[in-house]
């Protein structure tokens, strides 16, 4: 229990981040009850099905993980649909892997988990909370005490708090070891494949030469930007052949939707802003006379910055309320003012000021009875105890707890909210002096509390401020919506969207390639149904009115086209085509202009009309070389000046930004020594990395279908 106690002790205070299998998560949307007549599955991996109910476990099993270890309740819409996107992208990883180790008779066993575990370094246990206090090194003696623990307890003899906590803790290990069967299967399998890809000496050789062999060189060139667009004729069937020939890389596989749609933002009128403006000068009136009960005050105007009755950092307070507090008396009003970078009206009143510690040590013992009355004869007896001079740390080990002194700084609770019991734990833990005790009274418990150290003292204040948001009115929202909803009722198809638009005054977008795995419409909050009705429409059809954003924003959207899955047409990939068909042309058409000038030197081809010179100096084989001159990387003059005479000039070579010619003037080598080991080492890493690009091709074997948005 001891160990228990101590792990417990820390929980608050970690906030572990687990690689490869998790990033920030948090719960996604509540269970939504599904139609009886509509499929459960939420998508599909080589034909085996995810069910909508096994999905939304997985997902709750990543939140209980993050809830634990960061003591998280929620987090915005964005880290909504970080989980759910890497609760999918883990689960198909997973199946992938499944299929792929059954074919080849990998597995793990049970040996190999525990040689992790008995290592004890790997990062997945170098995260958790069993570590050593000492050294912070992962313990496996203390996680093995936790599980024998965790196996006799009687958890329904235990306070609430504390059988949830150890139960956390349980389901966190338990995610912790499922993580890292799935990692030693995913490493194994990934070994295998790297250890096929092995290099040679001759290899190891040429990338040795590839990068120590630098060459300086000479550029002429004629940029193809030296010839209009316009003065090129590309014809229908050569786009034709290009595409025929290209074919293959504009296949798609999945379906996608080309939409256009008006997103109104609904903003308050000069009549909200002189209302808001009102009521704030009035407050002001109030605050100046007010003297206590200022978190009452405070909460009765409506202020998106609470009071809380506890000494603050200036950092803790608006940056526009810390920009003025030098300009403010003590215990004066300042305001009201207009602050334009987060569109509110303010006033603010600092009430005092103090020199005090920003980090407080302290040590604790929670005292629990059979009742009010039990709790608070046992609590007054450890206090009267440790008052006449028993030791905490034997009284608290008594009643299963460490009594190890912990650190707290205002950084644990500034701008967090504060009230209750924990407002009164932290006002007394900033109020007691160095070694002073206090019996504190909490809920159906009592804590035995003693400051034992502080440190870094401070200037700190407390501050009452009115902040509000220049908003629109009821009245003005209902006006928006109510000229948007004509405007639908007015214009039912696309063709009249994109004609009337501009005119009733609003901003017609468009946004093509939408995939039904992304999580709303123009980064727009709220738009998931939107985004499912995109995908229910036919080519032309408008959407109605969806409400959305933070209840300030309007949407309608239109289909304008399907792009089914396969490959793309040749109408979306023409503009592509055509301007690679337009450099093919200019291309010829410089190095005819070359030919027809019959150069015979550098200086030459340097002279003609719109070339561009430059000196490209240690250029190596490895990478390609950037030229300034054409604002281009240029692989080809590596691979040319590999093989390069020295003062020799080469013919005309068609690159990414223009036709150059290269003499190369100076050669050298690096003062390196070849080592065959260290460059086939290098080059199996490299190999290993490749290797990882296969997991796309078992993805596209394996038909995965993605299916999530039509529930979640």
């Amino acid at each position: 229990m001891a160990t228990l106690q101590n792990i417990r002790s820390k929980g608050p205070l970690l906030v572990i981040v687990i690689g490869l299998a998790l990033f920030a998560f948090i719960a996604g949307d509540a269970w939504k009850v599904l139609q009886p007549h509509q499929s459960h599955d939420v998508g599909e991996v080589n034909g085996d099905a995810l069910s909508a109910q096994d999905y939304q476990a997985l997902v709750e099993e990543y939140t209980d993980v993050i809830k634990f270890s960061s003591g998280t309740n929620s987090l915005n819409d964005e880290q909504t649909n970080q989980v759910k996107d890497e609760v999918w992208r883990t689960y198909v990883n997973n199946k992938l892997l499944e299929k792929e180790a059954k074919k080849l008779g990998l597995t793990v066993s049970k040996a190999e988990i525990q040689a992790i575990i008995d290592a004890g370094v790997h990062p997945l246990l170098q995260q958790t909370p069993f570590r050593n206090p000492q050294t912070g090194a992962f313990d496996k003696d203390m996680l093995k005490k936790f599980l024998v623990d965790y196996s006799k307890m009687n958890l329904s003899q235990m306070p609430a708090q504390y059988a949830e906590y150890y139960n956390s803790m349980y389901k966190f290990w338990s995610f912790v070891e499922k993580s890292l069967i799935q990692n030693r299967l995913a490493e194994k399998y990934q070994a295998l494949i790297s250890k096929s890809l092995f290099s040679n000496p001759i290899e190891a050789q040429d990338a040795f030469d590839a990068r120590v062999n630098q060459m300086d060189l000479l550029l002429a060139a004629v940029p193809y930007s030296s010839i209009v667009d316009s003065t090129i004729t590309v014809k229908e069937s050569e786009l034709k052949d290009l595409y025929n020939k290209k074919k293959e890389q504009f296949k798609q596989y999945v379906e996608t939707r080309d939409i256009k749609y008006i997103d109104v933002q609904v903003t308050a009128s000069p009549e909200d802003r002189a209302a808001i403006e009102k009521e704030v000068s009035e407050y002001t009136q109030q605050l100046a006379t007010t003297e206590s009960e200022y978190t009452t005050f405070i909460r009765s105007t409506g202020s998106e910055k609470p009071y809380v009755d506890l000494y603050y950092n200036k950092t803790a307070f608006p940056r526009d309320v810390v920009a003025r507090m030098d300009s403010a008396a003590l215990n004066k009003v300042y305001g009201p003012y207009y602050n334009g970078s987060d569109n509110t009206i303010n006033s603010f009143k600092v009430i005092a000021k103090t020199a005090a510690a920003d980090s407080i040590e302290f040590r604790q013992i929670q005292v629990v009875a059979e009742d009010a009355a039990k709790t608070k004869t046992l609590a007054d007896s450890i206090y009267n105890a440790i008052k006449g001079g028993a030791s905490f740390v034997d009284l608290a080990k008594k009643y299963g707890q460490t009594g190890e002194a912990n650190w707290i700084s205002s950084a644990n609770y500034e701008n967090a909210q504060i009230d209750g019991d924990n407002l009164k734990f932290i006002s007394t833990v900033n109020n007691l002096g160095v070694n002073e005790l206090s019996n504190l009274s909490l809920g159906q418990a009592n804590v035995i509390l003693q400051v034992t150290n502080k440190k870094a003292v401070k200037d700190k204040y407390k501050v009452a401020v009115i902040k509000r948001t220049v908003d629109f009115s009821k009245e003005t929202y209902s006006r928006a919506y109510n000229d948007f909803s004509q405007f639908i009722a007015a214009n039912p198809s696309l063709d009249k969207v994109v004609a009337n638009a501009e005119e009733a005054g609003y901003r017609l977008l468009e946004r093509n390639d939408l995939y039904s795995s992304e999580h709303g419409i123009g980064g727009v909050k709220g738009t998931k149904e939107a985004l499912k009705w995109a995908f229910a429409a036919k080519p032309g059809e408008v959407s109605g009115l969806y409400e959305c954003g933070e209840s300030d924003r309007m949407l309608v959207v239109a289909l304008a086209g399907i792009t089914p899955e396969g490959y793309r047409s040749l109408k979306q990939v023409q503009d592509q085509l055509r301007a690679e068909i337009i450099k093919d042309k200019k291309a010829e058409k410089i190095m005819n202009d070359m030919k027809a000038v019959n150069a015979t030197s550098f200086d030459q081809y340097k002279s003609m009309a719109n070339a561009v010179s430059d000196s490209v100096k240690h250029v190596t084989f490895a990478a390609p070389a950037y030229i300034p001159a054409l604002r281009s990387s240029e692989p080809l003059v590596g691979a040319y000046a590999s093989v390069a005479e020295l003062n020799k000039l080469s013919a005309p070579i068609k690159g990414n930004a223009g036709v150059f010619v290269l003499q190369m003037y100076a050669k050298d080598k690096l003062n390196e020594t070849f080592d065959v080991k260290a460059e086939e080492a290098t080059l199996e890493n490299m190999h290993a990395r490749l290797a990882g690009r296969l997991m796309n091709d078992l993805y596209l074997k394996a038909e995965v279908k993605d299916t999530r948005y039509l529930f979640f």
